[in-house]
């Protein structure tokens, strides 16, 4: 029997398309990624050019959309600010989320 990393598993997962969204949909550090991505390839950027206007190396930018870093607030507002964007953070209770 061969064992497996987490890392090898959760890929292995992630090409079923049911479980990748909902696996998604739980990270919040992917949704950013995916619309930071989204955002990046709206304004025809690469990852080197929006890296050079952040002030950051283009393996900080791959880092971010492959969402293995957990970015600052400053981080994500340069990003943000070099894509155009703007950063809004909501918080909401446990309660109204199960809810709805």
């Amino acid at each position: 029997m061969t064992t497996k990393s987490y890392r090898e598993f959760l890929k292995e997962q992630l090409r079923d398309p049911e479980f990748a969204a909902a696996y998604y949909e739980l990270e919040p550090e992917f949704q950013v990624a995916r619309e930071v991505i989204r955002l990046r390839l709206e304004k025809g950027l690469t990852q080197k050019e929006l890296a050079e206007l952040v002030g950051t190396k283009q393996s900080g930018i791959s880092r971010l959309e492959n969402a293995s870093i957990k970015p600052s607030l400053g981080f994500l507002q340069k990003v943000a600010e070099a894509l155009g964007a703007r950063i809004e953070i909501h918080l909401r209770s446990i309660e109204s989320a199960e809810g709805s």
